[in-house]
């Protein structure tokens, strides 16, 4: 058994004072909130085994890999398998050999932005294995390019070639958020990245993409991601700011493909606890003494006459959101409003060939 001393990996947690080592068997914390802004440093070796790489191929999402290679003439050595496993885990870095790193270097490293957000996202979410066809990626890809600069989703919209209710469609049918809601997570996302390279002012960011004042963008945060800015800032890296959005969607149901790692939905926990006491209550034993009481229950919807039209109605297409207002706002607003009116059901025939596109 591998001890600390001579252990390939090292994590480097907030706040970022010192590198400690980690072994295979300890298994990596179970909460991702313990590890928003961590990084897993993996110094490659020769004798790796095909342990040490299961465990690095299942390390948990939000957790930023950085890869150091071995001296030159030691590299050949290095067996194909363990450079196969260290480009698949999509490391945030490859480094050379660099037997000195110390922690202000490794900061400098996680605080870098990244050249091509767009891409680094996109790569982010094919990593997470999110079902994306071709043109949806390129779609995504390109919504976080124009949110650099455009503030709404029409005008996106009109940069993208397509019809509002087109997009909408098309990310309903994967089980995708809204297309808003990709809009401003992008300008979010684009927020963190300018928070943690350029260290600049709160308000500055805030203006240079487009919100009225560092208040509003950090409601739209925190309503959105789940974290104030003063976090996003002080947590480096941008794979759990990543992973943070796509746990609040999932939970708020609007991301619908069930991504590995993802944490139960409240309202799943909830029905599992209330299983568990009706089972406990009917595994407990009943006194054969005590009179015979006839036993009342609520009538069963699927035995009534109403069936599924008993239901309690929904708003836009029946998926609980709520609907966006006819008016084209700034997405970077923090109203309710989430553009769900783009995904309406009805089917405008002028505009199936930008649905096409």
């Amino acid at each position: 058994m591998p001890s600390h001393a001579d252990s390939p990996f090292m994590l480097f947690p907030p706040p970022y004072g010192s590198f400690l080592p980690i072994v295979p068997e300890e298994g990596f914390p179970g909460r991702s909130r313990i590890l928003r802004g961590a990084a897993l440093i993996w110094t490659l070796r020769r004798g790796q085994g095909r342990r040490i790489l299961e465990w690095i191929a299942q390390r948990p999402p939000g957790l930023a890999l950085v890869v150091v290679l071995p001296p030159g003439d030691e590299l050949e050595s290095v067996e194909g398998r363990v450079l196969e496993v260290a480009e698949t885990a999509r490391p945030q870095s490859v480094l050379p050999h660099h037997p000195g790193l110390t922690p202000e270097e490794m900061v400098a490293l996680l605080r870098r932005a990244p050249p091509d957000l767009a891409t680094e996202f996109v790569d982010y979410l094919i990593w997470r294995e999110m079902p994306l066809d071709q043109d949806t990626r390129r779609v995504i890809r390109r919504i976080v390019e124009l949110g650099s600069e455009l503030t709404t989703l029409k005008a996106v919209c009109r940069g993208l070639y397509l019809s509002r209710r087109a997009l909408g469609r098309r990310f309903r049918r994967r089980g995708l958020p809204v297309p808003s809601h990709w809009l401003q997570f992008s300008r979010l996302l684009r927020a963190a990245s300018l928070l943690q390279s350029k260290r600049s002012a709160l308000f500055n960011v805030a203006c240079s993409l487009g919100y009225p004042d560092g208040f509003t963008l950090s409601n739209q945060m925190e309503r959105m991601v789940g974290v104030r800015p003063t976090v996003a800032r002080e947590r480096l890296g941008l794979d759990w700011f990543i992973e943070s959005w796509l746990e609040v969607e999932w939970q708020n149901g609007g991301l619908r493909v069930p991504l590995a790692h993802l944490p139960k939905r409240v309202a799943e926990d909830m029905e599992e606890k209330q299983d568990g006491a009706q089972a406990t209550r009917a595994e407990a034993p009943v006194d054969e003494s005590a009179p015979m009481v006839a036993e009342r229950r609520a009538p069963d919807p699927a035995e009534t006459d109403e069936g599924e039209d008993g239901d309690a109605p929904t708003s836009g297409d029946g998926s609980g959101e709520v609907s966006e207002a006819p008016e084209d706002t700034d997405a970077g607003s923090t109203s309710a409003s989430s553009g769900d009116g783009d995904e309406a059901e009805g089917v405008d025939p002028t505009e199936r060939s930008g649905e096409a596109a």
